[in-house]
């Protein structure tokens, strides 16, 4: 699926679903996207209240203008449907599916989704967190069409790889690049991993710096106290923002002048060039108008 929407996903904060006082502050954290996770933050016992919980958070109205997702229990789970049923009519922006290896899980909640909500707009995310899903990541791309968003999981990835998780992550590197060019191909949305250290903010700044100079669009998040640096990180910079408003300029001037490329502090510009650059002023505006 193509997805043209200039929308920031630079924090993308996961929420216990069976914490009703973390999903009340969740109110007032600034983060661009929030997760309201009825899987892995969730015991088995506490997984019927926390759907509770979140349906009510989903109806409350209470959030502002937040992106809400769900992470429902994967569907090699006994939970999965009931997660459908519970949350299928509030609403939520997007479903999000862990540890996706091929495209029946897709196809499977889709059906189920007719039983329980009439909203054929909520989109689908998948997590891609297993070799196998990785390797089948550009068939998972293209399974359906309401499939926006791939969310990496670099934890399980590691594991499932006996890697060492490192500073600068060179053991997955290669699966981090390999899910890039996979999203970027077929117009989606791509999340990098959480950062699991949370006190570690120097840690967490590089990886979130890292991220973003490789093309990701944001980072998934496990504490409140990560959302400040996401933000901005993730976030055009003065300097990029100003250069991006000068080619702009530039590359409008030549094309009054009958020119297809434009030359701006002695580089080229071109339409590819202005394309990325218009973006980065629309996602500004999105950000400072939000």
């Amino acid at each position: 699926m193509q997805n043209s929407e200039v929308r920031p996903r630079r924090s993308v904060l996961f929420m216990p679903g069976s914490n009703a006082r973390a999903l009340e502050k969740a109110k007032t954290i600034d983060a661009d996207t929030l997760v309201f996770d009825l899987e892995d933050a969730v015991a088995p016992a506490a997984k019927a209240e926390a759907r509770e919980l979140v349906a009510a958070a989903l109806a409350s109205g209470d959030y502002g203008g937040r992106e809400l997702v769900v992470r429902i229990n994967g569907t090699d789970s006994t939970w999965w449907r009931d997660d459908l049923a519970a949350i299928g009519s509030t609403g939520p922006a997007a479903i999000l599916l862990p540890k996706v290896e091929d495209t029946a899980a897709l196809h499977k909640i889709s059906e189920e989704m007719v039983w329980h909500s009439t909203d054929a707009t909520c989109d689908f995310w998948v997590m891609l967190e297993t070799p196998r899903g990785f390797l089948r990541a550009e068939e998972i791309a293209t399974s359906h069409d309401r499939l926006t968003t791939l969310v990496i999981g670099t934890n399980d990835l590691s594991k499932d790889l006996r890697a060492r998780q490192v500073p600068g992550r060179e053991p997955v590197l290669a699966a981090l690049s390999h899910a890039l060019l996979v999203a970027r191909a077929y117009g989606l949305c791509i999340l990098d991993g959480v950062y699991g250290n949370f006190k570690d903010e120097a840690g967490f700044e590089a990886e979130c710096a890292q991220a973003r100079d490789m093309g990701f669009d944001g980072k998934t998040l496990i504490h409140p106290s990560q959302v400040e640096i996401a933000n901005r990180a993730f976030a055009p910079a003065e300097a990029e923002l100003d250069q991006a408003r000068r080619m702009i300029e530039a590359f409008e001037a030549a094309a009054t002048d009958g020119k297809a490329v434009a030359v701006l502090d002695g580089r080229m510009i071109e339409e590819l060039h202005v394309a990325e650059a218009r973006r980065t002023v629309q996602m500004a505006a999105v950000i400072n108008n939000g």
